[in-house]
């Protein structure tokens, strides 16, 4: 897989674990290949099963919002999730699920080398924190397998429950601070080596 496209093809036409036998369409994720932010979620919804492409529904309208807060358009980031199939009924995905998916995320990050990985939700959390609860963590950037990784809430947390739109917006609003630190840090992406085994 040598470029997102490549990578984007190998999705839509996978068949590595269940979910792809539901799907309508995946949604392998979209962005530039030299995005200085990748936005990681949790899985499609409805509408991203629909259209193929990650945040449109009710939480994506609302990704937007966050991001034109920020002085960010999705254009110029890279939004993808930890699986690129919806899961039944929406319900949690699974980590034989998430493990079968992997390879995807794994080489989208290695090809975009982003300097910051923002994870909505606790199940990119997990990718790169598995001990650690999104409560805890949200709003304060780590270092961690070569990014910067800034944990949030899921966007869509906020539509649930309103007390967490505030929390939401100002994480956002903080984003530009983080890349500009990461970014006179000077510091390079380098997978770890467990990441190029994998390739």
């Amino acid at each position: 897989m040598d470029s997102l496209e490549e990578i984007s093809e190998r999705v839509r036409i996978c068949a590595d674990c269940p979910l792809s036998a539901g799907r309508t369409r995946a949604v392998p994720g979209e962005g530039p290949s030299d995005a200085h932010i990748v936005f990681i979620g949790e899985g499609p919804g409805y509408h991203e099963d629909q259209q193929g492409r990650p945040f449109v529904g009710p939480a994506g309208k609302f990704l937007d919002e966050l991001l034109a807060s920020a002085g960010l358009k999705r254009e110029d980031v890279f939004i993808t999730n930890m699986v690129k199939c919806r899961p039944p009924g929406n319900r949690d995905p699974l980590p034989a699920e998430t493990a079968a998916c992997s390879k995807y995320l794994n080489r989208q990050l290695e090809l975009i080398k982003p300097k910051v990985v923002v994870t909505l939700g606790r199940f990119s959390l997990a990718k790169f924190f598995p001990n650690e609860t999104i409560s805890r963590v949200r709003g304060k950037p780590r270092k961690q397998e070569g990014f910067t990784i800034f944990p949030m809430l899921h966007p869509a947390a906020a539509l649930h429950r309103q007390e967490f739109r505030k929390v939401i917006e100002e994480d956002f609003k903080a984003i530009p601070a983080v890349l500009r630190e990461t970014l006179a840090s000077g510091e390079a992406y380098s997978p770890p080596p467990e990441q190029l085994s994998m390739f």
